[in-house]
This record gives C-alpha cells, structure tokens and sequence, in this order.
C-alpha cells in the first residue's frame, strides 16, 4: 500500500497484483480518514464505488441532490466542476469500467446512467449489500479485488455484449486519444451515420462526438498533471490553440488548466492505476463481441501490426487482434 499526500490530506492506495479477468476493468483500494470536497473530474468511464468502511462517502451532485455509500457514475460525470466527494473514515474499491463492458457487467446501459450518479443497490439490489459485507470481512487488499473481480466477471459473461461495430468505433476514438473522424467511423463498419449515433448512444451512453471529446479532454488533462505545458497539450492533443483547450478545461472541470493539473482526482492516478496505459488481460466470450482490443477504460495508442482495414475486418469477425 501507498500513501498519497494532498494538501493535508493522506489517502492509502492499493492496487491489484493481477490484471481482471475482464478486459475493460481497472481497480484500486483507497483508505482515506477524512476526505474533504473533491471535486469530482469527468472520465471515460462509468465508474463504480463499492464502499465497505465506517463512514459512508458522500456525492454532491446539484442543489439537494447527493448520494451516500456505494455509487455509479456515467461518463462524464463532474462536468462543470459541481459534483464533490467528502466523507471521513472511507475505504472503498474503485472499478473504471470502459463503457463497452459496462452495459453488461453492471445489468444497465450507460444511458441511464450518462452525466448521473445513482446508488449501487439500485441496479444490483442486494448483491450491493453482500459485496459489501464480503469486502468489510475480507484479510486483505488482495482478497477484495478478487471478490469484486469474481463478481463483475460473473456479471459480464451474463449479460448482454454491444455490437461489435459499436466496439470498434469506441476502440478507434480511444486508440485515437478522441482524434478519430467521426464522420468516418460509421463508413469503416459499413453503417449509416444514423444509425451508429444511435446504436453508439444507446449501449455506451453517450453519442460518438461526445465520447471523442469526452477521451480527449482525458488525455489532455493528464498531460497537464504530468507537468507539461498548456500550450504544448493543446498542440499535442489535437486543440485550435491554448485558448481553445482553456474553453474545453474550464467546461469539463469548471477549473483553468493550472488549476486542473493539481487537481488530487487526477494526480492519484499515478498511484491507483500505475497501468493505466497497459492493455488488460483478455478473458474470451462466446459472442460477435469482437477480442477485447478496445478493453481497457482508456487503452493506449497502439501501432497495429496489421492494416487498419484489416484490423477492422479481424474485429467484426470476432478474431482476435495481434498487437
């Protein structure tokens, strides 16, 4: 376990020794004795809080609205800067879920789910309550991330798989970092722009363009967190200018990108996901899924050994790709 210092504040993570079962989940443990208004980052990803500690987190979402205990949160959630997280004597899994798999392991589509936070129980009714209670009784860090990696795996091989085209156009727009042509998405799976919007938008929770935008902004702001330049980002990510990357900083987070590049939701990441640039394990699924190329929350660029047109046709197909 280590320890992640932020202003006053120490938070203890662990991470898993081994990879998920499921391509697409990414965990870590967090110990935190009093964690005070933080502001909540948007990610491209539905993220799932299990909490087992004494004292329950808390999500500000809006006036009058919050959430106590263990949550879900669509993709995107935190845009604008408004929704905080706060409570003392926490200890939760964290699971980022690429919203391919999420439909599936979570037993509803990110749509309902886009921009919101709802309580766990509400999806998964009782199976909430005996995670957690798993989870409180557990010896260790080790043990939790297999209770809660048996589980989601249990979960995903249930539950329904998104349409491979669907796969492979959120497998471009994240290998892309959000730069690929959206236009041209729905020509590479040989559908009508039409209906990949809406397939697009139904089973990931949100339409192409906004997920493009949504990865994009991701990558942005961890480079700004890793300490490079405003102006180089906005070069390197595909922004007009600074000013433009400033816009879309200040309209996801409600922050400026000096302010964003210490933000503790972001910098944990180092910590909580040292991997997050690795490819995740691949489990097999009897299905017209296509491999789990896409698999991560947010996969790596990565030069295929083949052709893109090749690659694509592997995918549809369900034949594996070779990296």
């Amino acid at each position: 376990m280590q320890t992640f210092a932020h202003g006053a504040a120490l938070w203890d993570v662990e991470c898993p020794r081994r990879p998920s079962g499921v391509a697409g989940v990414t965990m870590a443990g967090f110990r935190v004795r009093d964690l005070e208004a933080l502001r909540i980052v948007p990610h491209p990803a539905v993220t799932l809080l299990v909490e087992f500690g004494d004292g329950p987190p808390v999500v500000d979402h809006g006036p009058g609205r919050q959430q106590r205990g263990s949550v879900v949160a669509g993709p995107g959630l935190g845009a604008g800067g408004a929704v905080r997280a706060s409570g003392e004597n926490l200890a939760c899994v964290q699971v980022r879920l690429s919203p391919v798999i999420a439909r599936a392991a979570l037993g509803a589509s990110p749509a309902e789910l886009e921009s919101a936070v709802v309580p766990l129980a509400d999806l998964w009714g009782r199976e909430a309550s005996r995670i957690r209670e798993q989870l409180r009784d557990a010896p260790s860090w080790q043990a939790r991330f297999a209770l809660t990696d048996a589980l989601l795996t249990r979960r995903y091989e249930a539950g329904p798989p998104v349409d491979p085209e669907v796969a492979w156009a959120w497998h471009r727009i994240v290998t892309s970092h959000g730069l690929a042509r959206i236009e041209g998405l729905a020509a590479e799976v040989g559908w009508s722009r039409k209906r990949l919007w809406t397939r697009f938008r139904s089973q990931l929770g949100t339409p192409p363009k906004r997920a493009a935008t949504l990865v994009r902004f991701d990558h942005a702001a961890h480079r700004l967190v890793a300490g490079e330049g405003a102006a180089h980002v906005a070069t390197g990510t595909g922004y007009a200018d600074q000013s433009h990357l400033h816009r879309e900083i200040m309209a996801f987070t409600g922050a400026t990108p000096a302010a964003v590049a210490g933000e503790a939701f972001l910098a944990v990441d180092g910590i909580a996901w040292p991997g997050r640039a690795a490819p995740a394990a691949t489990t097999p699924r009897p299905s017209s899924y296509g491999p789990a190329a896409f698999g991560p929350a947010y996969p790596p660029t990565t030069r295929l050994r083949m052709t893109e047109p090749v690659a694509r046709k592997a995918f549809l197909s369900g034949r594996p790709l070779r990296y």
